[in-house]
């Protein structure tokens, strides 16, 4: 059995999870070329699923065996309804229910090489009210993870303070795409609080256009000026962590790339179940790139895998 087969076997959560995000709908079709302006492509649907960053992430914990509270806003409207109902299918269930208002829904339209382009709509999911994080249980010692799309959204200064206000913690940020249009007062503010970041080939770019440096220099300077832990995923290529004066690469497994929908949530899934086991930074990146492979060689968002499945999967590799 190979080392890191021996270590899924340990993968049981010692430390508390918070899962803070959206849950949405994600409409799923086949695209043989982006749309131009004035055009009229036809789209081949792949499938309706539930999706969003937070519960794709919610999910791959669920499927690992760690425990997470889920802060998921559910609404009332038809994606409401799919959400919540498809949630109970798999034993999963939100802390946060809007009085009002539906849930956001996206578009996402998957080229031939399997590259995915993004239309989405605001929902409750980024109407986030003080009373719902006032209703949240966070013991010390918590790992919490917040997305970008929220942080960007006008919940972000109510996130923000609600954050800074918890006592020893550990945040896990994904920023997304929307790492760009995150002010920067708010975006100090959040770097103070010295989270982990994990960030993809592209994101790592804005980053480091945003501090004026190099791509290759970004995970120096982001230790020198944040001293927060740093992850950048690079698809195929693995995934590169900086943490103080640490760093190193973590191989990625081989995968015949499906799509890639749900790979960066997954891999933030599995990184964070790694850590809430109490397992290394770079252990716990090598469990999000099993994930994320996992994930890419399989249609949808919502096909994260069990650890008995990475086990058999793992179990000779």
């Amino acid at each position: 059995m190979s080392a890191f087969a021996h270590r899924l076997e340990t993968l049981h959560a010692t430390r508390p999870v918070t899962v803070l995000g959206a849950a949405v709908i994600d409409v799923i079709a086949d695209a043989y070329a982006l749309p131009w302006r004035g055009c009229d492509i036809q789209l081949k649907q792949q499938g309706v699923n539930i999706g969003g960053c937070a519960l794709n992430i919610a999910i791959a914990l669920k499927r690992l065996g760690i425990a997470a509270q889920n802060a998921l806003p559910v609404g009332h409207g038809v994606w409401a309804d799919i959400i919540r109902n498809a949630m109970a299918k798999q034993d999963l269930h939100s802390t946060v229910e809007a009085e009002t208002g539906d849930n956001g829904w996206c578009l996402a339209l998957v080229e031939p090489d399997g590259e995915r382009t993004f239309m989405s709509f605001s929902g409750v999911e980024n109407q986030w009210q003080q009373r719902w994080l006032d209703g949240l249980s966070v013991p010390e010692k918590s790992l919490i993870y917040l997305s970008g799309y929220q942080l960007a959204s006008p919940s972000g200064e109510l996130l923000t303070a609600w954050v800074e206000s918890l006592q020893d913690v550990t945040l896990f940020i994904d920023f997304g795409p929307r790492i760009a249009d995150i002010p920067d007062p708010l975006m100090a503010r959040m770097m103070a609080c010295k989270p982990i970041v994990s960030l993809n080939r592209q994101e790592a770019e804005l980053a480091a256009e945003w501090l004026g440096v190099n791509v290759e220099q970004l995970g120096t300077q982001w230790q020198q000026r944040f001293s927060a832990a740093l992850i950048v995923r690079q698809d195929k290529d693995g995934a590169i962590w900086y943490d103080g004066d640490a760093s190193g690469h973590v191989p990625a497994f081989p995968a015949d790339v499906v799509d890639t929908i749900g790979a960066g949530d997954s891999h933030a899934g599995g990184t964070l179940a790694g850590l809430a086991a109490g397992w290394s930074l770079p252990e716990s990146v090598q469990l999000g790139n099993a994930v994320a492979a996992w994930v890419v060689s399989h249609r949808g968002g919502d096909c994260a895998p069990t650890r008995d499945a990475l086990l058999l999967a793992h179990k000779n590799v």
